[in-house]
């Protein structure tokens, strides 16, 4: 039986240039060359859902990576250079944010230090959630949210806070652009003094070090060069329970500024209706109006002499009619309702939830001994404390202006149905005949305000603001000198729209909470830069995101290893370059070349013992293993190419893990490569032959155990899962896993982790006719 089990194969309608497997879930994450997001489950390669580009995101994705919770998404774009969370339950975006430069590699980890202090923080309960109330569930009837929620539930906004433990999402661009966001959300550092486009990045666990691999190239004619960076992020291990705790506030804050951006585009919707169902009933009036005065005016003036224009007539009568006035009232009123108690349960109880975290924050900042090193400045999150205290006011204001408004509509409408009724010569009741002068003013006030400017996205000051003459409380301020200064008082913007101080509360929080990236970032310092050799004029038709080099992270040792190949007399070398996390030891710091020699049999080698394999592809499996594409160095018609695992065991002596690395800093390692140990490795077991298929690269999975190999022409793949049972027990499995197809399990996404290991698809058997018949549809 050959090694590694086939559970799915499949040719897709467009190139794939990017992969990558769920670290928790048998699921895999596809970017094609058409902007396309794709995610695939294991078993026979099914698809699960598709996220088409679109004018709003964009078209060209460059980047894919996990969270580490396997929970969400994330994938850059360059055209847009935007980078969006998705979660892996629906392919609508949960958050986004843009950066400054087009994004080339991406990396999540998760920290795996263990502290007393850590663990007790990573217990105990969040004491948001024991003070404040929970946040209402935003709601699903409107296109805003619609989109992102489920019918089911509408509280995913939240699942952006995801585990306790810290986790970072490293983005890499071109012209040595580097950032590191905590939890995927909030920007911890921006790193500066790195040349070159990024190509690879990888922060270990202990974030001790952060290893860059970049493309460096002078002119447009030259090669690229290909460049190591290793550099020391000593202050965020140092400082690993305050960068926590700061980093959860910072994504707490940034989770809550997402969840009043949707509450606010929640209202103006509501506020849009409005506006639609007056306008659907006024607009053919204005049309065939033949006077100059306005539709305002021409109400005015029944209120005023009691007359209507026949236009006027003919619209309330004919087109509006009492019946439609009745319904389209108690739209409206709902309307209103809904923007009423949007702006109660959800923009004010965001808001005080904001005050709350930015209120910790500050506290934070004045623990100096521990954070000002992080950079947290007390004064400007006092400033951002301020602009949520205005935005607070702002909300309270338009609650006032809602009620006013609510008097005024429904003055309005009683006024207008009487005035049809008589217009009809109906009976007219007398307890709706009575108007009084105050009832004439809101109908008036209702003809004339101006509510809509509070919702408007602009920065134009309100026509009309709200009346403070005669207010005690302004005239207290007016002539209290000291009391308008003091700090205590949070500003008040009348002339402003509730967007213009929205907008501005989210500038002041963006200001206060970047000193701290650009401090981390600065403490950020080159330690090791290795010049590894230069590109080939062939490489350019390659899809940048699966070229080698490969870095990786083993947390167990705290090793730092990159893969990259350098072909040498048509024979393509792995080299595996290795370096401790602490920049400080020199233990562990070496480099070994690996050549494969022949290890399969004489039917597909022929009987040539002397036949070397050149290496496609290579990533690391798990700590102990590297999973490799090879081919015959003197490919010919027929000859296939080989998946293999290879065991760092059998290439790493104990005198190899004491050696170190000296190489001549003036020269590229691929110039110096005659002094670099090479090992000949003669594969006995651990790899099968890929048939009928001209693979080129593999994206694999040690947790989950499973590779996906994909072909030079970025449209076949085949999935394989690598750690195969004995026979008997893989005929078992098997004979489970046709029983749970047929009773449909694997359509449900939110399997267990434990559960997933034994859902991979259909017997290798029925594997053939599902096939052909998915791939029906797609062949040309």
């Amino acid at each position: 039986m050959p090694a590694f089990r086939q559970v799915g194969e499949k040719q897709l309608p467009q190139e794939i240039v990017f992969m990558a497997w769920s670290p928790k879930r048998d699921l895999i994450a596809l970017a094609n060359r058409a902007g396309e997001v794709l995610l695939h489950r294991l078993a026979n390669f099914q698809r699960v859902w598709s996220l088409p580009p679109n004018e709003n995101t964009g078209k060209e994705v460059t980047a894919l990576a996990w969270r580490p919770d396997g929970k969400i998404l994330a994938f850059g774009l360059t055209d847009t250079k935007r980078i969006i969370l998705c979660d892996v339950e629906k392919p609508e975006s949960l958050h986004s944010f843009s950066v400054d430069s087009s994004i080339t590699y991406m990396h999540w980890m998760e920290v795996t230090e263990e502290s007393t202090v850590l663990t007790s923080f990573y217990n105990a309960e969040d004491e948001s959630n024991l003070l404040l109330p929970k946040l209402p569930a935003l709601p699903k009837n409107y296109s805003t949210t619609a989109k992102i929620f489920s019918e089911e539930k509408s509280d995913e906004i939240m699942k952006l806070l995801g585990d306790v433990r810290l986790n970072a999402l490293v983005l890499g661009g071109s012209s040595g652009f580097i950032e590191i966001y905590a939890y995927g959300m909030f920007k911890i550092a921006t790193v500066t003094g790195v040349a070159g486009s990024c190509r690879g990045l990888c922060l270990s666990s202990d974030l001790k070090s952060l290893s860059v691999i970049t493309e460096i190239q002078d002119s447009s004619d030259s090669a690229a060069e290909i460049t190591y960076f290793q550099l020391d992020t000593s202050l965020l291990s140092s400082y690993l329970p305050e960068v926590t705790r700061m980093a959860r506030k910072f994504t707490h804050i940034s989770t809550l500024l997402q969840y009043i951006k949707l509450s606010l585009a929640c209202m103006c919707e509501a506020w849009e209706e409005i506006l639609m169902q007056m306008d659907s009933r006024l607009t053919k009036f204005v049309q065939e109006k033949n006077t100059t005065t306005s539709v305002q005016d021409e109400f005015m003036q029944l209120l005023l002499w009691g007359k209507a224009s026949l236009e006027l007539q003919a619209l309330l009568m004919n087109q509006l009619t009492v019946k439609g006035l009745k319904k389209l009232g108690q739209s409206i009123e709902s309307s209103y309702s809904s923007i009423q108690k949007l702006v109660i349960s959800h923009l004010q109880s965001g808001s005080e939830a904001l005050l709350y975290h930015l209120s910790e924050l500050k506290g934070m900042a004045l623990w100096k001994q521990k954070y000002e090193s992080l950079g947290l400045d007390a004064s400007g999150i006092e400033e951002a404390i301020t602009a949520v205290g205005s935005f607070i006011l702002k909300a309270n204001e338009l609650l006032q202006v809602i009620d006013s408004s609510m008097k005024n509509f429904k003055a309005f409408f009683r006024w207008l149905y009487v005035a049809m009724l008589r217009m009809s010569e109906d009976h007219v009741l007398p307890e709706l005949n009575k108007m009084t002068q105050k009832d004439i003013t809101f109908v008036a006030d209702f003809l004339t305000e101006h509510f809509n400017e509070y919702l408007k996205d602009e920065d134009d000051d309100l026509v009309s603001p709200p009346n403070t003459e005669g207010n005690q409380w302004f005239n207290f301020l007016k002539d209290s000198t000291h009391i308008k200064e003091s700090p205590l008082l949070f500003p008040y913007y009348p002339e402003k729209s509730l967007h213009f101080v929205k907008r501005q509360m989210e500038e002041v929080i963006d200001q206060c909470l970047q000193k701290p990236a650009d401090i981390i970032g600065k403490s950020v310092h080159q330690a090791v830069c290795v010049s590894l050799y230069k590109t080939s004029q062939s490489e350019d038709s390659t899809p940048q995101l699966f070229k080698l080099p490969f870095l990786w992270n083993d947390k167990t040792s705290n090793i730092h290893y990159v893969l990259f190949t350098i072909l040498e007399n048509s024979v393509s070398k792995i080299y595996i370059l290795r370096r401790h996390t602490d920049t400080s030891r020199s233990v562990s710091n070496g480099i070994l070349a690996v050549e494969f020699g022949s290890f399969l049999n004489n039917s597909i080698n022929d009987s040539s013992d002397s036949r070397c394999y050149s290496c496609l592809d290579a990533h690391f499996y798990d700590d102990e293993t590297v999973t490799v594409v090879l081919k015959e160095s003197v490919e010919q018609e027929g000859k296939e190419r080989v998946l293999a695992q290879l065991p760092l065991s059998s290439i790493y002596t104990d005198e190899d893990q004491d050696r170190e690395l000296i190489w001549d800093s003036t020269k590229r390692l691929d110039e110096q490569r005659g002094e670099i140990l090479t090992r000949t490795v003669f594969l006995e077991n651990q790899w099968r032959v890929l048939e009928n298929m001209k693979a080129q690269y593999v994206s694999v999975n040690g947790i989950r155990k499973v590779s996906c190999v994909l072909s030079s022409n970025l449209r076949h793949v085949r999935v394989f899962e690598m750690d195969v049972e004995d026979d008997g027990e893989v005929e078992e499995e098997e004979e489970e896993e046709a029983t749970q197809i047929a009773a449909g399990e694997p359509s449900e996404i939110n399997q267990s982790a434990d559960n997933q290991d034994n859902v991979c698809g259909a017997s290798a058997e029925e594997l053939p006719d599902e096939t052909e018949e998915h791939e029906s549809s797609l062949d040309p």
